[in-house]
């Protein structure tokens, strides 16, 4: 963690050898798989200008009007403030980077008709300069996109002098010019607060309770995890799942005995290993033993059929009286 990182000592840094950076432009897709994709040289001051020279221009000419650098985790809404947070924290940004840090020979160049653009979420620019001990020194740029917006050639005219002509594109994109997320080192600079949270779908006060949560499940009961899996971050991606537990006083809740006997009346697949341990392998089998925990398993007497509920709502008596508490 760096939270004494100096983002105002990084602007000045980055504006001094701003002409001896140079830029690399990655598009990633909804799951955060990055792909390369080249662009012309005529392009090269404008993606230095869109990405790198406003971010730190605004740092430079806020800072001299009360411009503050707070961490994320106590955002509040302020204005005049960026925030910093680690890296480590935004599990899709931590891998989006990680990719093409360490993948990159593997990463693909893009094509609209290979990869389809309306599935690309956002752009990021790597940008490296001389410095460091290895030699370069490396910060990111990332920016949300709405493939909605963007312009396909077959169905757009383009307005040449006095007449429409062919669109000369497959696909026409207007880059954002506002200031989103900037990744340098271990740390996360966000200009922008909800599009940050949703370009890595990220929410801090979610994953504090996804936390709070996972611990009060394995303080009671005893899971198994499938390798690289945790129940942090499967709660932390699984918002209908943790807004359930929250409703839930899972101290009260029946015990793992009693949970894994309600699964075999209700015919389910929970799992369990020798040690009787209940085996979480993926989001799908923590949404049933937390359904089982909810009691969401019925068997009609009418039908026998099985039935998961959706809504528990609660009925009043016959006579139409409120229910007894």
């Amino acid at each position: 963690m760096e939270k004494n990182f100096d983002v105002f000592l990084w602007a000045n840094e980055i504006d001094e050898i701003k002409n001896n950076v140079s830029a690399e432009l990655f598009l990633f897709n909804k799951n955060y798989t990055p792909f390369k994709i080249k662009y012309s040289d005529k392009l090269t001051n404008s993606v230095k200008a869109m990405f790198m020279q406003a971010a730190v221009k605004f740092i430079i000419e806020e800072a001299d009007k009360g411009l503050e650098c707070r961490e994320y985790e106590k955002a509040d809404g302020e204005e005049n403030v960026i925030y910093r947070t680690d890296l480590s924290k935004v599990g899709r940004a931590e891998t989006l980077i990680h990719l093409i840090e360490n993948e990159y020979k593997d990463i693909a160049i893009f094509s609209d008709n290979e990869y389809e653009f309306k599935k690309i979420k956002g752009i990021i620019a790597r940008f490296t300069y001389p410095g460091g001990d290895a030699g370069t020194k490396t910060f990111y740029i990332a920016k949300a996109i709405s493939a909605s917006s963007a312009l396909k050639g077959a169905s757009s005219w383009e307005i040449n002098g006095e007449s429409f002509e062919p669109f000369s594109a497959e696909v026409a994109l207007k880059m954002p010019e506002d200031n989103q997320v900037a990744i340098v080192d271990s740390n996360i600079v966000i200009f922008n607060q909800s599009k940050f949270e949703n370009l890595f779908q990220y929410d801090y006060k979610s994953q504090v309770i996804a936390e709070a949560k996972a611990k009060e499940l394995t303080d009671k009961y005893k899971l198994s995890f499938a390798e690289g899996v945790t129940l942090n971050s499967l709660l932390e991606y699984k918002k209908p799942v943790l807004k359930k537990l929250q409703a839930m006083d899972i101290a009260s809740e029946m015990p793992q005995k009693d949970l894994i006997n309600y699964a075999d009346e209700m015919q389910l697949d929970l799992m369990t290993d020798d040690d009787g341990s209940i085996i979480i392998m993926d989001d799908k089998d923590l949404t049933m033993f937390v359904n089982l925990l909810n009691e969401d398993y019925y068997v009609s007497p009418v039908n026998g059929r099985r039935y998961e509920i959706k809504s528990k709502k609660l009925l009043g008596e016959p006579d139409g009286e409120p229910p007894r508490g």
